[in-house]
């Protein structure tokens, strides 16, 4: 299980132009690494817009925003496109990556158990390390939550 202060674990996935992003390669910049079900849907695209419209002042803060579903890199470009999202978004459709960052697995989902994508939210320092995770994340405000969290870091 990560925690804070732990090394975020290295990965390379694809984006939605099938561009190969290693979060190895993001080194020297804070990372803000959310996971997050399916592409269009009511709560993921509230989250995604969220981050979108607070994009600038994540910016300031030195944070690249990256997004992984295991939707494909075709949906992931129509999602992108279509809600102006400026920042990547990564295909993750083994869930290798998710299981990795424990964002997939069993969870409660209106009062029924079910397997899939725990929306969780990694902020990873320049130097690699976590510096905050986000468990349980208010899909509306997350991306004011996030900047909250980046100024106080």
């Amino acid at each position: 299980m990560l925690e804070k202060d732990s090394k975020a674990p290295d990965f390379t996935l694809l984006n939605e132009n099938d561009e190969e992003i290693t979060l190895s390669s993001l080194k020297g910049q804070r990372v803000v690494l959310y996971f997050y079900p399916k592409d269009n849907t009511p709560g993921c695209t509230k989250e995604a817009c969220s981050l979108r419209d607070s994009i600038e002042d994540l910016g300031k803060l030195d944070a690249t925003v990256i997004g992984i579903s295991p939707d494909t890199t075709a949906s992931h470009r129509k999602f992108r496109e279509k809600h102006n999202l400026p920042f990547h978004l990564l295909s993750d459709p083994e869930h290798k990556v998710m299981e990795m960052y424990g964002a997939y697995g069993e969870k409660t989902l209106y009062g029924k158990k079910t397997v899939g994508v725990i929306r969780t939210t990694y902020i990873i320092g320049k130097d690699g390390t976590i510096e905050k995770i986000f468990k349980r994340v208010n899909t509306a405000t997350h991306g004011e939550d996030v900047r909250k969290a980046l100024e106080t870091i």
